[in-house]
């Protein structure tokens, strides 16, 4: 027995256990949690195996004779029975499908495959997890390995309680870097996890990953697809990050073919399903899809740079969608939302009056109502499990058996909603489509009434903004609904006036320097003069910063993404926000300056094409020479621009 690591706990006495079987459950059940190359857990097999059989149980589950086992015997911790113990003594242990009523001397048995096999052991006096690693042959023979068979365990005693990790043989330990980590990483990583898990001992609020698709097919898949769609990272030609944006559809494009393969297989019918992407953004969803072997389509209000790069055999249509008659779509199996904004709520009405057997998949992101923003009605829960909880509401309302699932995504919104299947049938169509229109209207107005029409205000057509007008109640089902400008607002703090920015910056810079003045007598009073010793002044807050401003100011820059966070990050010149904190930058330290030779931005045409603030502004000039500085210091320092200029970076 081999003892490799271990975390002390400060765990209630009450709760020490169930903290322990909660983070345990975790690693067996959601072990991509901490292993990002696992997509996850198949769990197969639940045995519950006295003392007297386990051998057995093993024998037959890996492949190997008894005798061969008695050695892990010891190392699993199995318990004798007690023939004191006592029927009403017995324990319930809750598994995913039912409950078993077990002794406290019987083991629990899982069975579970990620990409190997592994047969998961559970303790339940000992407080044990063991895993063996069991391995498939060609030849369809299974062998147990024992290299890599390890104990994670809860020690108890009056002074201390301590998670440990336990190996059998680590000196002949494997790692493959997936389903077989290094013992290191079992020790730096995966303990302090479980350690935190068992300590916060709290449930999440959202379903398991990929509880709805078969694991093994999805990863097999997503491999696949994985390393026929990357060479899309090369050609991006969008300002969005392609490494997320690529690998994010081709994870939605893997679930969503692994979940229709299984609708055929379920329906017994080959042909493959038709599909709409609403608001398709970039098209590289459809783009998978097509491929693949789906008819269908996207259709956005404006068109990607990208669509041109997909070819003839992916179809894209550029064309504001207004939820009404005119986008109705009979002939479709499937409609998709994908971060689909303002038209996320409509997409399951749409889909209900398409035609009964048209189904939805929707994936919520930005929060909207049928008439504008989502407004918040439960403090109680969190703003995005509240959303969620609505647009599984409007689907039941449009008559939709709704589904939940997380997907495998680089985003913290994924959770999907899939309504494959109604709740009424078919001659029912008009009863479903009274109550759906009732439940509409019944939205459009307590919309109306819960903001007091005081969002009409605001801008309508950009994408965190209104997106609606409000409609009047009784009106069409989709009068009243305005999609976003076909043009895109810039909201990065770009367009705002030049004036309002050098007034924020000469603020900011101010005030910072003021904290370095006041730090005591000689920044009052020979400092300020002494141009040897440079000041980079103290540093503030974000919200100490916003202190600093008039309203009117701060309300011109709520309207932009990130807001005065952004307009600080972009005036990199004067600027370094690290850690949610604003410091004066020193170019000295770090930046790109010349030193016996020429400056990486000088070949950009970006070079003296603007005036240095310091130059003009600091009390102490710049801390740069003239020949150093990338930044003109002074009108005749000017030169012209021979490029648009480039941020620089930090």
């Amino acid at each position: 027995l081999q003892k490799l690591g271990r975390i002390y706990l400060s765990l209630d006495v009450r709760c020490k256990a169930e903290g322990f079987w909660s983070a345990a459950e975790v690693w067996i059940k959601k072990p991509h949690v901490v292993n990002k190359r696992l997509c996850g857990v198949k769990e197969s097999e639940y045995e519950a195996v006295c003392s007297e059989d386990l051998g057995s149980c093993l024998a037959r589950l890996t492949g190997t004779h008894g005798h061969e086992l008695s050695e892990l015997f010891p190392f699993i911790h199995v318990y004798t029975v007690d023939s004191g113990i006592k029927a009403e003594e017995s324990c319930w242990v809750k598994t995913s499908s039912k409950e078993l009523n077990l002794h406290p001397y019987f083991l629990f048995i899982i069975l579970y495959v990620i990409i190997y096999l592994f047969i998961n052991i559970s303790d339940l006096i000992g407080q044990a997890v063991t895993f063996l690693p069991i391995e498939e042959t060609r030849e369809g023979h299974v062998n147990l390995k024992k290299s890599n068979i390890y104990k994670i365990q809860l020690e108890e005693n009056t002074d201390e309680c301590v998670l440990r990790l336990h190996a059998l043989s680590p000196d002949q330990w494997f790692s493959d870097g997936v389903a077989y980590p290094k013992l290191s990483w079992l020790t730096a990583e995966l303990l302090p996890k479980l350690a935190r898990w068992a300590i916060e001992n709290k449930s999440s609020e959202f379903k398991s990953t990929l509880s709805l698709i078969p694991v093994e097919k999805y990863s097999v898949l997503y491999q696949q697809l994985k390393n026929k769609y990357k060479e899309m990272v090369k050609v991006w030609p969008e300002v969005t990050d392609p490494e997320k944006f690529v690998f994010e559809d081709v994870a939605i494009a893997t679930y969503l073919l692994v979940l229709w393969a299984e609708e055929r297989a379920e329906k017994g019918v080959t042909s493959r399903q038709s599909f709409v992407d609403l608001g398709c953004g970039n098209g590289l969803l459809v783009h998978i899809l097509n491929n693949e072997g789906h008819p269908g389509k996207g259709i956005d209000v404006r068109k990607r740079k990208i669509w041109d790069l997909y070819g003839p055999n992916t179809h894209l249509e550029e064309k504001a969608i207004t939820p009404s008659a005119s986008f109705l779509f009979p002939e479709t199996d499937w409609l998709i939302g994908n971060h689909s904004d303002e038209l996320t709520p409509w997409i399951p009405v749409i889909a209900a009056r398409s035609s009964y057997s048209c189904r939805y998949f929707v994936l919520p992101c930005c929060f909207f109502d049928f008439c504008g923003k989502y407004q918040r009605r439960h403090c109680k829960k969190t703003q995005y499990r509240e959303y969620i909880d609505f647009i599984s509401e409007v689907s039941g309302a449009c008559g939709f058996q709704t589904d939940e699932d997380c997907l495998r995504i680089p985003s913290t919104k994924r959770v999907c909603l899939i309504g494959r299947s109604r709740s009424y049938e078919e001659p029912e169509g008009e009863l479903a489509e009274a109550r759906r229109t009732d439940y509409i209207r019944g939205r459009q107005v307590s919309y109306t009434s819960f903001t007091n029409v005081t969002q009409k205000d605001h801008s309508r057509h950009n994408h965190h903004g209104d997106g609606q007008e409000i409609p009047e109640p009784g009106s069409e089902w989709g009068s009243g609904f305005q999609p976003r400008e076909k043009t895109e607002t810039v909201r990065n703090c770009a367009a705002l006036p030049r004036d309002l920015v050098d007034g924020v910056v000469l603020k900011v810079a101010r005030a910072l320097l003021e904290l370095t003045a006041e730090a005591g007598e000689e920044g009052k009073n020979s400092s300020w003069k002494d141009t040897n010793n440079w000041h980079a002044g103290g540093s503030l807050s974000i919200r100490e910063v916003a202190e600093l401003l008039d309203q009117s100011t701060l309300q011109t820059l709520k309207k932009e993404c990130g807001g005065l966070q952004t307009l600080l990050k972009n005036s990199h010149q004067v600027f370094r926000v690290e850690g949610g904190r604003v410091h004066i930058r020193d170019w000295r330290n770090g930046g790109p300056v010349r030193v016996n030779s020429k400056p990486k931005s000088q070949t950009s045409g970006a070079l003296k094409t603007r005036l240095c603030w310091f130059h003009t502004h600091h009390p102490h000039g710049c801390p740069l020479s003239t020949e150093d500085c990338l930044f003109a210091h002074g009108e005749d320092d000017l030169r012209p621009s021979t490029r648009p200029l480039k941020k620089l970076r930090s």
